[in-house]
């Protein structure tokens, strides 16, 4: 059996660096590898001045529909800010926060189904669903109804490794992060308290409130807690299943050294986001291979809970062939015996479908 089904990842993630012009309409081309890519999930960060929120749009919802990983804001109507999902890439008007004049900014990028959906009714709850078996990703949409134990289908066959849940009308509700992977509990194993959820827009260790208390075959289970299942209002789920030498979600353990832990993913990384999920409130880090322009050891990291700019003062870590390891030892992720949980898409797989190693950084 190959040791990858994606030789190249760059036909299903793919980060872009711009540079605003403050026009009221920007065309973005993306560069992939791959050639043509239509996101169907665009998540733009301004890179270069603080106070500029994340903007998180997807084909499901819409081009206009923008929700916001830092804080817990219902989706905003923003006509003017992105227009567009193109061919290849896509156009943004002329908003601060995506195309402020001469500001730099990132566009992280995920392939679904084209924005092609069907109706899921395999839980309690009948979801609009667009999948993509290949990349493990989908991207559901589905209405509360405020019970416990109500179920939506996500679209795989098989259980998703991480569930992402934002309330989308009615109200505020938290980023819910559900993964069987959040510490070395897990989600589903140890005892009723286990950590069950953490969330985007915070900075908390992951908790036992059990907001998304499942993830099964073919659905996923919830409370009827108002962030995940208020009664009427609408909701967005961004579910990720494991592909070998494509993704990889998972935890390890911080040693406090400033010869850190190497964790093995199975490809070169392109895209990694860390959260510690115990040992203290610590911030949401992403980490991607463009704006770092793939030198070791890494410093550019943007916060995933906050309006700050990217900040590039310090060596981090190194992305590998094969991992990433840290070369330092704050408690933000790598303290002395805290649990960290974490999400990586690949540049490369380590070996290719005919058997060729990649190579390091």
């Amino acid at each position: 059996m190959a040791y990858t089904t994606i030789d190249d990842p760059s036909a299903y993630f793919h980060t872009q660096l711009y540079t605003g012009n403050g026009n009221s309409t920007h065309a973005i081309t993306n560069n992939a590898n791959a050639g043509n890519f239509k996101p169907d999930w665009l998540w733009i960060k301004q890179r270069s001045q603080s106070g500029r929120n994340h903007s998180l749009w997807d084909s499901s919802r819409g081009t206009t529909k923008r929700l916001i990983s830092n804080n817990a804001d219902a989706e905003e109507t923003q006509a003017g800010d992105q227009k567009t999902f193109d061919t290849n890439g896509f156009t943004v008007g002329g908003g601060s926060i995506t195309n402020e004049n001469s500001q730099t900014f990132v566009a992280w990028q995920w392939k679904c189904n084209g924005g092609t959906s069907s109706t899921n009714s395999s839980g309690s709850i009948n979801s609009g669903v667009q999948v993509n078996t290949t990349a493990g990703f989908s991207i559901v949409l589905y209405p509360g109804n405020e019970t416990a134990g109500a179920t939506v289908g996500h679209g795989f066959s098989s259980a998703p490794d991480v569930v992402i849940i934002k309330r989308r009308t009615g109200g505020t509700g938290y980023w819910i992060v559900n993964s069987n992977n959040l510490d070395a509990q897990g989600t589903t194993g140890g005892s009723p308290d286990a950590p069950r959820n953490m969330y985007f827009n915070s900075t908390d260790n992951a908790q036992s409130d059990k907001i998304c208390q499942a993830i099964n075959a073919t659905t996923f289970t919830l409370s009827n807690s108002n962030s995940g299942n208020a009664n009427t209002d609408d909701f967005v789920a961004y579910c990720f299943k494991e592909v070998k030498g494509y993704s990889k979600f998972g935890h390890y353990e911080g040693n406090g050294n400033n010869d850190g832990p190497f964790i093995y993913t199975g490809f070169k990384p392109a895209w990694l986001i860390v959260k510690a999920s115990s040992g203290g409130a610590n911030n949401w880090f992403i980490i991607d291979n463009k704006r770092d322009s793939y030198q070791n050891p890494f410093s550019d990291l943007i916060l995933a809970d906050e309006s700050t700019a990217e900040n590039a003062d310090t060596p981090r870590g190194d992305l590998l062939s094969n991992g990433f390891k840290w070369r330092t030892n704050p408690a933000a992720f790598n303290g002395d015996g805290s649990s960290y949980f974490y999400m990586a898409f690949a540049e490369s797989p380590f070996v290719s479908s005919a058997g060729v190693p990649t190579t390091a950084k």
